[in-house]
């Protein structure tokens, strides 16, 4: 008897192994002669989109099976059609990657309508930059800095996306801290058409990452076209030592906290990729790798050079814990920001 117990033990030990074994060629098995549908919930021409057509030439060759990547533009609501629907309608089975903007995930917070989502349960593989904001007027303004913008009392006009976004989110925070006095005029599908609307002389100021303005912005950067005059942002970014920053002119306490806390997560989190709630573990856990592994890729790196594209990437567990701290805020502030933001 206890011979063939023995024997029993040893068999289903065998059969355990061997499914594991199994499962686990299948898992690395699963994206041969696959295609992955990259999602960006804003308009071609932005950052969002010319970061993941970066990344979609250079992440599939880092994914066991070497799948297809392809991307596909799903504008509105200022990526929020994009974010509802890869929460509630794409399948969780590690083939469609969402790119939103981050600040969607506050939005949720302040009880934005229309969200379908819940954050926290979005499945996260990285980001690959975390951005500076940055205050750019039209050179046709004549204004040069932040304090002639005050004394002058010019109300600027400024394109914005959608609330959730920091074309929208953060002039009306700096119209509210510093008294700068914007007015925005929200609505487009990314910062690709509100630059053609600034170079029209539509709108004559823009809030976009310092990292977009070099890539998708170049032009207007160089022939100054467009004139950097506040950095939206807690500290100075290197390159722009000279440009005054937000926090640091904020005169109360409050407009400081609430400038660091919508910088924060117009920066680190602004860019997230993820997946649908319920994807597998393990294909989450390949894609995470495969994300990072394509940011350190030399010829990815090069590419982005060439693209005047700023890498300054971070995991899927530091995102994670990123999304999860915004939804620690305060409630008075969150209230204040209610008010702010509305």
């Amino acid at each position: 008897m206890r011979g063939k117990l023995s024997f029993l033990v040893l068999g289903v030990g065998i059969g355990l192994a061997s499914l594991a074994g199994v499962g686990h060629a299948t898992t690395h098995e699963f994206y041969k002669g696959k295609t992955i549908r990259m999602i960006v919930g804003l308009a071609p021409g932005g950052g969002y989109d010319t970061y993941s057509r970066l990344i979609a030439r250079h992440m599939g060759k880092h994914i066991p099976g070497n799948p297809v990547i392809v991307v596909e533009n799903m504008d509105g609501a200022g990526s929020l059609i994009a974010a509802n629907h890869v929460y509630k309608a794409a399948k969780p089975d590690g083939l469609t990657i969402g790119h939103v903007v981050g600040g969607l995930f506050l939005q949720q917070l302040l009880g934005k309508p229309g969200i379908e989502f819940d954050a926290a349960k979005f499945e996260f593989i990285g980001v690959p930059a975390q951005d500076n904001f940055m205050i750019g007027l039209s050179k046709a303004t004549g204004i040069t800095s932040v304090e002639k913008w005050i004394a002058s009392k010019t109300t600027v006009k400024f394109g914005g996306v959608s609330p959730g976004g920091g074309t929208d989110d953060i002039p009306k925070l700096l119209a509210h801290t510093l008294g700068l006095p914007i007015q925005v005029v929200t609505g487009y599908k990314g910062t690709g058409p509100i630059r053609l609307a600034f170079n029209s002389g539509e709108v004559q100021g823009v809030c976009n990452a310092w990292e977009s303005f070099k890539a998708t912005w170049r032009q207007e950067v160089e022939s100054g076209d467009v004139v950097i005059v506040l950095q939206a942002t807690v500290k100075a970014h290197p390159e722009l030592p000279n440009v005054p920053v937000a926090f640091e002119l904020a005169k109360t306490e409050e407009s400081r906290k609430l400038i660091q806390v919508v910088t924060r997560i117009n920066g680190p989190t602004t860019r997230p990729y993820l997946l649908p709630p319920g994807t597998p573990k393990a294909r989450l856990e390949i894609l995470r790798k495969a994300f990072m592994d394509a940011i350190k890729d030399p010829e990815f790196l090069a590419e982005a050079k060439k693209a005047k594209l700023d890498i300054n990437p971070d995991d899927g567990a530091a995102l994670e814990r990123n999304v999860r701290d915004i939804f620690k805020l305060e409630p008075p502030l969150v209230g204040k920001l209610k008010e702010i933001l509305k």
